[in-house]
């Protein structure tokens, strides 16, 4: 296929186009020096003759500092008028959208396709908004894959914070914590991209996808730690404390996703097992100078 990709600079971008090449795929790719900014951008048409499909990587990934105009304009309008270029040239388009769309925390069930939406912060409101606004578009042959917590090499935020912590030995309240996480490496993500392309099964539907069965918070800390070679330090902590503060908060809840549909419907399994990514991850975090 010819498939036009958005964002392909990007952290799940870098892992989406050589999945794509390795498939045999032609890929074209938009950054912003053919494009502009993203927000203002109305000459799809043009970019998008002859593609068989478009896969929209690019969107702000973090609401801080940015309002909420701008965010809207990013996120759902240039979705909403790419959508719109899409359908009227024929292709088919991927939305990576997130599984914050249904909200920061898992209690009694799995988020999965039937789950209601919920986001709780502009970001999260905001991929739910660009979902429904392609959904409403006619004759847009449309999937969304909305991954939990994507790492892999070029991560950033908590993830990169985390391993730094565990790489320099620092001393961790993260013993006594009970949750269960879900989490999908990069490529195993650009893997799945590629499959509900290929599959015309995929047209219309909304998947989660993850490595697989969840962590706790304790349990990453240790596989990070294996695979830098330098054992997770863990303490116990009241978690009631940990609450308090809000990124330490997000490592004591759970979050974990029911990714059954895109295992059963497109018969889809991750490429990569969960050592396999860390592995990856470490590599390119020593390379960092991590």
């Amino acid at each position: 296929m010819r498939v036009v990709v958005t964002g392909a600079s990007g952290f799940v971008g870098r892992a989406v186009v050589p999945a794509l090449l390795a498939r045999e795929h032609q890929v074209v790719v938009l950054e912003r020096a053919a494009i502009g900014d993203l927000a203002g951008f109305r000459g799809w048409s043009r970019h998008l003759e002859g593609a068989d499909a478009v896969v929209h990587l690019a969107a702000l990934a973090h609401a801080r500092g940015v309002d909420a105009s701008r965010l809207r304009a990013v996120n759902v309008d240039a979705a909403h008028t790419l959508g719109n270029a899409a359908a009227a040239a024929g292709a088919k388009m991927l939305l990576m959208s997130s599984i914050k769309v249904l909200g920061e925390e898992t209690t009694q069930r799995p988020f999965d396709d039937a789950s209601l939406a919920g986001p709780r912060d502009a970001y999260a409101r905001a991929k739910a908004a660009a979902e429904a606004a392609l959904r409403a578009i006619p004759r847009l042959a449309l999937t969304i894959l909305r991954p939990p917590l994507v790492y892999g090499p070029g991560v950033k935020a908590n993830f990169l914070a985390l391993m730094r912590a565990v790489a320099r030995g620092w001393p961790l309240p993260l013993a006594g914590i009970e949750n269960r996480r879900s989490f999908v490496y990069s490529a195993n993500l650009a893997d799945a991209v590629a499959r509900c392309l290929e599959s015309p099964l995929a047209t219309g539907r909304t998947y989660g996808v993850t490595d697989g069965a969840p962590v706790s918070t304790p349990a990453l800390c240790r596989a990070l730690g294996a695979a830098l070679g330098r054992p997770a330090r863990l303490f116990s902590f009241p978690s009631a404390l940990l609450e308090l503060a809000p990124p330490a908060a997000r490592l004591t809840r759970s979050l974990v996703v029911d990714d059954g549909r895109l295992r059963r419907e497109l018969a889809w399994t991750p490429p990569h097992s969960v050592e396999e990514g860390l592995r990856c991850t470490v590599e390119w975090f020593r390379t960092q100078g991590g």
